[in-house]
C-alpha cells in the first residue's frame, strides 16, 4: 500500500478496526510494548477528501505596516488611502534589500485569502515569517494567523528561521530607516542599543541634533526563542487537543501512548534544550577537545494534524557558540553567531541529535503507512539548477550566498535519512532539485519562493490518491491595496531631490499597475542598487553599461585577442573598434548567425548589457516563473548568444577574446537557469524519485 491511502478513503468502522488491530499486532510483535485499547492513539472525527492540499510560505518577513506601538512611542504616518497610522520602512531601504519590508503585508493577506477561496485548510511557514522577531511585528503577526485560524479553520505550523529568531535569547535591536515626517528616515532602537544606551524609562526621545533623532522603545527589540513561540504558540510550536499526534525530539512517550496533557507537559522550552559546543554537538556527541559548550533552544516538532499525515517541521538554525563567549551570563545573545548561513551543513556537525530523531521519525512513518513531509528553512540540496560551481568560477566564493549552499556530502547525508520530500526557503528563490544516493534513495527538495520578492508566490501541494505528490505554484498578481502606501514613498523621493542625494531610486515604481510589476521593478531597482556593485566582476560590470546586445553578439564574433582589462582600462573603445576590418567583419558573421537562427541583428540593439543583468537575476531568483517575463524573442537571442561562445569555448579559439570565458561562462549560466528541473507546476513519483512537468 502507498503512503497515505487510508487517509485517503473515506473512514469506515471497519477500517478503523483493521487499523486498531494492525497496531495491537505491531505491538505484541515486539514494535512497542502491548498496550490496551484505551491507550490507542485517538482518531479524527473528519471525512476527508480524496486528496489533501498544504500551501507553504516562507520568507514573508512579516512587518506590521499598521502596528500599534503599545508604549505609543511611534504614532507613525496618517494615511490618506487607508486611514490608517502607518510604521513602515522607507523605499530606499527596501530597494536594496532582498526583500520588501511594508508590500508583503498586503501580498500576505492576499495569499491568504487565496488559500481559503480554495479550501486550503493546512499551511506550512519554514521560517522567515517575520521580520527579524520583533515585538511589534511577531504581535501583528499573531494576530493575523489567529483571525485566518478562527474564522476559517487554517491550521498553520511553523518553523523557526534565521530572522525568527535572529538569535536564540532576546536582545537590543531597531531600525535607522522608519520612514518619519517630511520624507526624512526615522530612527527606532530599544534600550541596550548604542543610540539608546541611557535611556531608562519606557520610551524616550533623544535629539542628537537633526535628523539624528532616535526614538527609544522595546517594541523594536528582537525576540528570542521563548517570546517568538509565545507569539505563535497555536500554530504548530506546541501540541493542541485537536491533534492526533505531536512530538519534538525530547519527547518521552511513543504514539500508543500518545496524550495530549502529557504532550503539553513535555512541550515546555525548558525541556526543549540541548548542548551545543563551538567545535560540535554537545551532550552524548560532546567530544573532549570542546569548549564554549552552551544549553539553547530547539523548536523541531513533528505533528499529525490529519490521520496519516505527518508534517516534520525541522528548526534548521543552528546558532554556533563563539571563540570566546560571556561566561557571566550564558544566555548573552551575542555568546552566539547568527545562524544565516550555518544551515544544513552545521546541522550535521552541530544538530546531530536531531539528524539522528529525523531518521527516527521517518522510520516510524513509514510503518505506521504515514506520508510525511518535512520543511525547514533552509535548502538541503544545490539551488542553483547546479550553476553554483560555474558561479563560483565566475563571481567568486563569496558572491551570490553560496556559503548557503548545502555541501554534496551533506544532502548525501540527508538522502541517507530516508526523508523523500522536504520544502526549504531562505534563498527567496523558486527551484526544484533532487538527490540520489548509491543505495537507491532519493530526496526531492522544493525552495519555495517568498511573497516579499520577485517573483511572489506559494507553493501548494496536492497528495494524491496513488501517493505521488503535485506541487504548484500560486503567483501573486494582483494584490488589493498594494500601492496603499505610495504617497509617503512620494514625500520621500521628493525630500531625496531637495536634499540632493546620490543614490535616489526611480520613482517609476510609483507607476505599477500591479503588485507583479512592482516586484518587477524591485528586482531590477535591486539588481542596480546592490547586486551589480556587489557582486559582479569590476571589467564585466563596466562593460554591462556600455553595450546593446548587438554589441555583444558582434564581439562574440570578433577575430582580436582584446581581453576585459583592456576594454576597461580604455586600451580599447567600441568606437575605435567599428571603424576597423575586423570589426566589419565580426558585424557580418554575426548577421549570418542571426539569420541562421531566424533572428534579425537589428533586434539585438533593442537591449543592453543592463537588461541582460536584470535578467539573470530574474531567472536566478524566479526559474520558470520569470519566463513569462522576458521577451520570448531575446530569449531566443540569449539562446544563440549561449550556443556561440560555448563553441569557441571546446574549439579553444581566441582564449583571451573579450567573451569567450567571462560572458561565455555567463550566458551557460544563464542557460543552465533557464533548463533546470520543473518548478512551476510539476508531479512527484514517490516511488521511482522521479519529476514530470505538468506546465507543458
Amino acid at each position: 500500500m502507498k503512503p497515505f491511502t487510508l487517509m485517503q478513503k473515506k473512514r469506515t468502522q471497519g477500517a478503523q478496526i483493521q487499523r486498531r488491530c494492525l497496531w495491537l499486532m505491531m505491538a505484541c510483535l515486539g514494535t512497542w510494548a502491548c498496550q490496551s485499547p484505551s491507550h490507542l492513539p485517538p482518531s479524527s472525527t473528519e471525512v476527508q477528501s480524496s486528496e489533501l492540499q498544504i500551501a507553504f510560505m516562507p520568507d514573508i518577513h512579516f512587518h506590521d505596516i499598521y502596528a500599534d506601538f503599545d508604549d505609543d512611542s511611534f504614532a507613525g504616518l496618517v494615511s490618506a488611502r487607508g486611514g490608517k497610522s502607518a510604521t513602515i520602512r522607507t523605499m530606499s531601504s527596501q530597494l536594496k534589500s532582498t526583500r520588501l519590508f511594508n508590500e508583503n503585508y498586503f501580498a500576505l493577506l492576499a495569499a491568504l485569502d487565496d488559500i481559503v477561496s480554495r479550501g486550503v485548510k493546512l499551511v506550512a511557514l519554514p521560517g522567515d515569517f517575520s521580520d527579524d522577531g520583533q515585538v511589534v511585528h511577531m504581535r501583528g503577526l499573531g494576530k493575523i494567523l489567529d483571525r485566518y485560524a478562527e474564522q476559517y479553520g487554517i491550521e498553520f505550523f511553523s518553523a523557526p528561521g534565521n530572522h525568527d529568531p535572529e538569535r536564540p535569547y532576546a536582545r537590543p535591536a531597531g531600525k535607522a530607516d522608519y520612514l518619519g515626517a517630511g520624507g526624512r528616515e526615522q530612527r527606532i532602537f530599544s534600550k541596550g542599543m548604542a543610540e539608546c544606551q541611557d535611556y531608562k524609562q519606557n520610551w524616550t526621545v533623544i535629539d542628537a541634533g537633526y535628523p539624528l533623532t532616535t526614538i527609544c522603545s522595546e517594541e523594536v527589540k528582537v525576540l528570542g526563542y521563548l517570546g517568538v513561540m509565545a507569539q505563535l504558540e497555536q500554530h504548530g510550536f506546541y501540541p493542541k487537543p485537536n491533534y492526533l499526534y505531536w512530538e519534538s525530539p525530547y519527547s518521552q512517550y511513543e504514539y500508543l501512548d500518545y496524550d495530549v496533557n502529557q504532550a503539553q507537559s513535555q512541550a515546555s522550552l525548558v525541556q526543549r534544550q540541548y548542548e551545543i559546543c563551538h567545535q560540535g554537538t554537545g551532550g552524548q556527541y560532546r567530544q573532549a577537545h570542546y569548549d564554549n559548550c552552551l544549553q539553547v533552544p530547539d523548536a523541531s516538532y513533528v505533528v499529525e494534524p490529519v490521520d496519516g499525515l505527518w508534517l516534520l517541521a525541522i528548526d534548521a538554525n543552528v546558532y554556533v557558540p563563539r571563540d570566546e563567549i560571556n561566561a557571566g551570563d550564558l544566555a548573552d545573545p551575542f555568546n552566539f553567531s547568527a545562524s544565516g548561513n550555518a544551515g544544513y551543513n552545521k546541522m550535521v556537525s552541530h544538530k546531530a541529535h536531531v539528524m539522528v530523531w529525523i531518521e527516527s521519525v521517518v522510520k516510524r512513518a513509514a510503518a505506521m503507512d504515514k506520508q510525511l513531509i518535512a520543511f525547514s528553512h533552509f535548502p538541503m540540496v544545490e539551488f542553483y539548477d547546479q550553476q553554483s560551481n560555474a558561479i563560483e568560477t565566475l563571481f567568486g566564493a563569496n558572491n551570490f550566498q553560496l556559503v548557503r549552499r548545502p555541501d554534496e556530502a551533506v544532502s548525501q547525508s540527508l538522502a541517507a535519512t530516508g526523508l523523500k520530500v522536504h520544502v526549504g526557503g531562505h534563498m527567496h528563490i523558486n527551484d526544484t532539485g533532487i538527490k540520489h544516493n548509491k543505495e537507491g534513495q532519493f530526496l526531492f527538495n522544493i525552495q519555495a519562493p517568498s511573497i516579499a520578492a520577485y517573483v511572489p508566490a506559494y507553493k501548494l501541494m496536492t497528495l494524491k490518491t496513488d501517493g505521488d505528490i503535485e506541487v504548484e505554484t500560486i503567483v501573486l498578481t494582483h494584490i488589493p491595496r498594494f500601492n496603499e502606501l505610495f504617497d509617503h514613498y512620494r514625500e520621500e523621493y521628493q525630500y531625496l531631490v531637495k536634499q540632493g542625494a546620490n543614490t535616489q531610486w526611480d520613482p517609476g515604481i510609483l507607476d505599477a499597475t500591479s503588485y507583479a510589476e512592482f516586484t518587477q521593478w524591485h528586482i531590477r531597482e535591486l539588481t542596480r542598487q546592490r547586486f551589480l556593485p556587489q557582486e559582479w566582476p569590476i571589467e564585466i560590470r563596466t562593460l554591462l553599461f556600455a553595450l546593446t546586445g548587438r554589441d555583444i553578439l558582434v564581439l562574440s564574433r570578433l577575430n582580436r585577442p582584446i581581453t576585459l582589462a583592456q576594454l576597461t582600462r580604455g586600451e580599447f573603445s567600441l568606437s575605435q573598434l567599428q571603424d576597423t576590418h575586423d570589426w566589419e567583419m565580426a558585424v557580418q558573421a554575426a548577421a549570418q548567425d542571426a539569420v541562421g537562427a531566424n533572428l534579425d541583428l537589428a533586434d539585438f540593439s533593442q537591449w543592453n548589457g543592463f537588461d541582460l543583468a536584470v535578467d539573470f537575476y530574474r531567472l536566478r531568483n524566479a526559474d520558470q516563473l520569470a519566463l513569462r517575463d522576458i521577451n520570448q524573442g531575446r530569449l531566443r537571442q540569449y539562446t544563440l548568444l549561449t550556443r556561440i561562445l560555448a563553441e569557441q569555448q571546446h574549439a579553444n579559439a581566441l582564449t583571451d577574446s573579450v567573451f569567450v570565458k567571462q560572458f561565455g561562462g555567463l550566458f551557460e549560466i544563464l542557460d543552465g537557469f533557464r533548463h533546470g528541473l520543473p518548478n512551476d507546476h510539476f508531479m512527484l513519483d514517490m516511488t521511482e524519485g522521479t519529476i514530470t512537468d505538468l506546465k507543458h
